[in-house]
């Protein structure tokens, strides 16, 4: 299994906006592609920022690829999410899942 994670920050009026569009449309979305296992939505609430650590889990690379095209390393977007982000991390990381003893339920 391999976990693709990626970070971006928000404004802190922007953060709760972004949150949902992660949960409503980018989550429900990537549940409909064949070998999609699931993922995680993290949040750090700061003074000024907040920032989000998304972390989705794929049966191999051939399935991010066939999600995020040839050049995977590059994150992919909603179109609205760029209108709600103040700062991104411009590559996506890619690790093997090795062990997980984790099962984390709708939060």
């Amino acid at each position: 299994m391999i976990a693709r994670q990626w970070r971006g920050w928000t404004s802190t009026p922007n953060a709760d906006p972004y949150e949902a569009l992660l949960k409503q449309k980018v989550l429900p979305a990537l549940a409909k592609l064949d070998g999609y296992r699931g993922g995680h939505i993290l949040r750090s609430d700061g003074a000024e920022e907040t920032e989000f650590v998304v972390i989705n889990f794929f049966d191999s690379l051939e399935t991010v690829k066939r999600f995020a095209g040839d050049n995977y390393t590059i994150p992919v977007f909603e179109p609205e999410a760029t209108s709600l982000l103040s700062r991104i991390e411009t590559v996506a990381n890619h690790y093997q899942v090795r062990a997980s003893t984790v099962a984390v339920g709708p939060v």
